[in-house]
C-alpha cells in the first residue's frame, strides 16, 4: 500500500484544498483511501462533504470529578492544585475540566474521597463515504489533549479498512507544523508532500518540517503554492530544495479559481481546467516516482544546511 501525507510546517498554504484536489485525480485512476489527520481544526469535510457511516468517542487520559455529595468543603485540594482549577465556594469545591491536566493529586489527598478519576472524553472520530471514496476522520474538543495519539488512531483504521477493501492508495492530510500530531502523521509513511508559500515564513517552516522528514527518513518532495507572488522567493526556496536534494514538484500559480471551489464546496480539479488545476495534473503524475520504495537509511540526499 502507498502512503501519502501532505505536510506543511505552516498553516494557511493551501494544503487542504490541495489534498482533496489529489484525492479527486487519484480517484479516477483506482480506490482511495483519505484520512484528515488534522484532528484539532479539521476542515477535508467542507469540500467532500462526507457522509458519516460510523461514529466512535475518542478516550484519552483522565480527568478529575468532585461529588458534591461526599466534599466536606476542606479546601485542601484547592491548596495542593498546581494548575489552579480548583475553586473553593459556600457549598463545596469544583473543578474547571478545561484546567484539570489529569495529575491526580487532588484525587490520592482528598481526606474524604470525594474526587473521582474518571476517563477523559476528548473528542470523536468517523469513518464515512464521500464522492472520491471512503473517508476516515476526527474532531478533538477544543482544549482536549493526545492529538497525537488520536492521529495514530486513525490511520491504524485507515490502514486496515483500507487492506480489507483491496484500496492500494492511502491518501493522508497532515496537520501544519512540526509538532506530535505530525510526527504522528508521519509514522510508516511511504513519502511526503511539503505545501510551502513564498514567504519567509514559508521557507522558514519549510525547512523545519523538512529536517523532520529527513530525520525519520521520509522522501520528500515540495509543492509552491502562489509561486508567482513574489519569484524571488519561490527562487529561493528552489534553491535551498536542491541543496538539500528536495524535489519541487510543481510550481502552483496564484488563481482565484481556488476560492470560486470553496465557495462551491468542489475541489479545484472539479472546475472547468485552469493553470492551476493542470499544475496540480502534473504534480499527481510525477508522486508515484517518490513513494515506488520504501525508505531505508541513506535513501535521502540529504545535505547540510548552508
Amino acid at each position: 500500500m502507498r502512503e501519502i501525507v501532505v505536510i506543511s510546517g505552516k498553516g494557511g498554504t493551501g494544503k487542504t484544498s490541495i489534498t482533496a484536489a489529489l484525492a479527486d485525480l487519484a480517484h479516477r485512476e483506482q480506490p482511495v483511501m483519505l484520512c484528515d489527520l488534522d484532528v484539532d481544526a479539521p476542515d477535508l469535510h467542507l469540500l467532500l462533504e462526507p457522509d458519516r457511516a460510523e461514529t466512535q468517542q475518542f478516550v484519552s487520559g483522565f480527568e478529575a470529578v468532585i461529588d458534591p455529595a461526599a466534599c466536606v468543603n476542606c479546601g485542601l485540594c484547592v491548596g495542593l492544585c498546581r494548575f489552579d482549577a480548583i475553586r473553593q465556594g459556600p457549598r463545596g469545591c469544583g473543578i474547571a475540566p478545561m484546567r484539570c491536566e489529569g495529575c491526580k493529586v487532588c484525587v490520592q489527598f482528598c481526606p474524604a474521597g470525594a474526587i473521582a478519576f474518571n476517563p477523559r472524553h476528548c473528542g470523536q472520530w468517523w469513518v464515512s463515504s464521500m464522492r472520491f471514496g471512503p473517508m476516515v476522520h476526527a474532531q478533538l474538543f477544543p482544549g482536549s489533549e493526545n492529538s497525537g495519539r488520536l492521529v495514530a488512531l486513525l490511520k491504524k483504521e485507515a490502514r486496515e479498512r483500507a487492506k480489507a477493501q483491496g484500496i492500494e492508495l492511502l491518501l493522508c492530510d497532515g496537520a501544519p507544523g512540526i509538532g506530535c500530531p505530525v510526527i504522528s502523521s508521519l509514522s510508516g509513511a511511504g513519502a511526503a508532500l511539503i505545501v510551502t508559500e513564498p514567504t519567509p515564513s514559508g521557507l522558514h517552516d519549510l525547512l523545519r518540517v523538512a529536517d523532520l522528514c529527513a530525520h525519520f527518513r521520509i522522501p520528500a518532495a515540495v509543492v509552491i503554492n502562489k509561486f508567482d507572488l513574489n519569484i524571488q522567493n519561490s527562487a529561493q526556496i528552489e534553491r535551498q530544495c536542491s541543496q538539500r536534494g528536495l524535489p519541487v514538484l510543481g510550481l502552483l500559480p496564484h488563481d482565484d479559481v481556488v476560492v470560486r471551489a470553496m465557495v462551491l464546496g468542489k475541489c479545484i480539479t472539479e472546475l472547468p481546467a485552469s493553470g492551476f488545476s493542470e499544475a496540480l495534473r502534473s504534480v499527481w503524475q510525477r508522486l508515484p516516482e517518490l513513494s515506488s520504495h520504501s525508505p531505508r537509511p541513506g535513501d535521502l540526499n540529504i545535505k547540510p544546511k548552508p
